[in-house]
């Protein structure tokens, strides 16, 4: 039995991380109805800014960590400027072919900048587990569900109680309709994308502390991305609650199916369950249901 508990508690922990990386398809999209394909290339950008600062130019973690944030902030607004603005008005389809651009032209720049090789990641939480009783977890991922949790609790506060926050909505709906109220588009998905690109370099923070990086960990953005189906990419609350269903089944599967599989079951687990909510119901368990009257 405390096996199985642990299993569980590791699943919400890990599925709590792919919740805010699934946050950062939402804001984006809830801005400007962009899916951002290369979502796994903006963690891994993100995170190789703050071994540049660490371990690349030694800058002590409370210099490193704001001047990592600041420099996201500022890719953030430019690749929305270069790739995305041009784009305004044009087919959902066709601003989707730019993010897979954009993420083969991220993966070229992160093997320019810093090599293929996996290089090890600053140690931002200590590495000694957190123990409560008979559980153990890892102590970033640990803490990193707690800032998670936090940066929804912000996040959910923006987009509902505040006028900026309504204002990405009315223009993710519709620009024209947004201008003629005032609202600049172009200012605000270029927030929407720096607010992505912040929250996808607190995952990275999160998720890679101690670890190795290299541009194949991009791959955790294509983990997430059934999150973000399940949820629904509307909306705020469903990502959490859709990334602790998926992180917990996947820790479940990898402690009682993988043996069986040979390490698959716990692989396809998420994708399975993308598969299924696309099929049953497409715009997420949470998402919104949007009715056109011709």
């Amino acid at each position: 039995m405390i096996d199985f508990l642990q299993y569980l508690l590791n699943g919400i922990l890990i599925g709590l991380l792919y919740a805010i990386i699934a946050l950062a398809f939402i804001v984006i999209y809830r801005a400007g109805r962009i899916l951002n394909l290369a979502q796994g290339e903006v963690v891994v950008f993100g995170g190789f800014v703050v071994w540049t600062f660490i371990a690349g130019a030694s800058f002590p973690l409370w210099i490193a960590l704001p001047l990592s944030l600041i420099a996201v902030v500022v890719l953030g607004f430019m690749v929305e400027k270069g790739f995305f603005r041009p784009m305004i008005g044009q087919s959902i389809f066709a601003n989707i072919m730019i993010t897979v651009g954009l993420m083969v032209l991220m993966r070229g720049l992160m093997i320019v900048f810093w090599g293929a090789s996996a290089r090890p990641f600053p140690v931002i939480f200590s590495l000694k587990p957190i123990i409560f009783g008979p559980f153990s977890f890892t102590r970033s991922i640990f803490i990193g569900a707690i800032i998670s949790l936090a940066v929804f609790i912000v996040m959910n506060w923006i987009f509902e109680k505040t006028r900026w926050g309504l204002g990405l909505s009315t223009v993710a709906e519709n620009h024209v309709v947004a201008q003629s109220m005032g609202i600049s588009v172009k200012r605000s998905i270029g927030i929407a994308w720096a607010l992505g690109f912040i929250v996808s370099t607190l995952a990275a923070i999160t998720f890679l502390s101690g670890q190795s990086i290299n541009f194949l960990v991009s791959e955790i953005g294509l983990r997430a991305l059934p999150v973000v189906l399940l949820g629904g990419l509307e909306s705020i609350w469903g990502a959490p609650l859709a990334g602790i269903l998926i992180g917990v089944g996947e820790a479940l599967a990898a402690a009682y199916l993988d043996k069986y599989t040979m390490g698959a079951a716990s692989e396809a687990f998420p994708f399975i369950i993308m598969l299924v909510i696309l099929l049953i119901r497409p715009q997420g368990i949470f998402g919104w249901k949007i009715i056109e009257r011709v």
